[in-house]
């Protein structure tokens, strides 16, 4: 489960002005990344608009992902949603060969019980002929899975860790403390790296990374070495950009960022729209002195 220490990145999927899959884009991004020290990739997350990608398009982009990709770093697919059956059948017909691990988004909208969650990814993780990741952001589900919830399914075989987005630093530290040995606790809040890692947490599945991967990187790595001043310094060095990356929705702001670097254009799917002229303008000034 080393594989999974570090700086990981929740990929955005690059657009054409027609909105379909800009795969050049998308190999540049993965070059971009790999070039600048990122542990591993995460592709169709929700930061990859999993939401309005078609099935079609999902199976396209992990089959593109694998062939650049070649092996050089480890790769995560995201597959999740709030029908459990339908999770079953995605994993059922997604080709897994060459995936190192499942990210799977908690239930949202349904706001199930925590019974609910823990037999929803029970059946998830007894599907999937690979390791899974747990994925808790209430600030977008609707719904928490507590420590307890979160400890209990930490106990199947299969389920190897947890991308923690609750910011909740109490309920993180409780996972931390009784956890089985080797299951992974990985930040999932940007700005809540370093102090996660400070409490016994194993890293970051990042959306900044897309954009900002060398610093993003360096600033993990030292972490996990213990080097809290120099880590801390680079973590503040993002509060001035990092809410504009969510201001008008996810992935709106980092896109726009990736395309001032050249990377891909800020296209995004609808009901996302394009970012603002304010907040273009500001993403611009706040990412002054970010560059790798």
């Amino acid at each position: 489960m080393q594989s999974f220490r570090g700086t990981g990145v929740a990929l955005v999927t690059p657009f054409q002005a027609d909105h379909s899959v800009d795969y050049d884009a998308f190999a540049r991004l993965i070059e971009y990344n790999l070039s600048n020290g990122v542990d591993y990739l995460v592709v169709n997350g929700t930061t990859g608009e999993s939401v309005t990608t078609t099935p079609e398009e999902k199976k396209q982009l992990l089959a593109f992902a694998k062939k650049q990709i070649a092996g050089r770093v480890p790769l995560v697919y995201g597959i999740g949603g709030n029908n459990t059956q339908a999770v079953l059948e995605l994993i059922k017909n997604a080709d897994l060969a060459g995936v190192d691990a499942l990210l799977s988004v908690s239930p949202y909208y349904n706001k199930p019980s925590q019974e609910g969650i823990y037999l929803h990814y029970t059946a998830v993780a007894d599907a999937s002929p690979v390791p899974v990741l747990l994925y808790n952001v209430p600030g977008r589900t609707g719904s928490n899975v507590s420590a307890a919830t979160t400890l209990r399914l930490a106990q199947h075989a299969n389920i190897i860790g947890i991308k923690e987005a609750s910011g909740n630093m109490e309920q993180c530290m409780a996972i931390v403390q009784d956890k089985p040995e080797g299951f992974l606790v990985i930040s999932g809040e940007d700005m809540l790296t370093v102090p996660m890692i400070s409490v016994g947490m194993d890293g970051i599945i990042s959306v900044l990374a897309n954009a900002f991967p060398a610093r993003f990187s360096r600033m993990t790595k030292l972490a996990l070495q213990g080097n809290f001043s120099e880590a801390g310094a680079l973590q503040r060095s993002f509060l001035s950009v990092n809410p504009l990356m969510y201001e008008e929705g996810n992935p709106v702001g980092v896109k726009f960022a990736l395309e001032q670097l050249g990377i891909c254009q800020a296209y995004v799917r609808l009901p996302l729209a394009p970012a603002s002229d304010s907040l273009q303008q500001r993403i611009k000034a706040a990412a002054v002195g970010l560059d790798n």
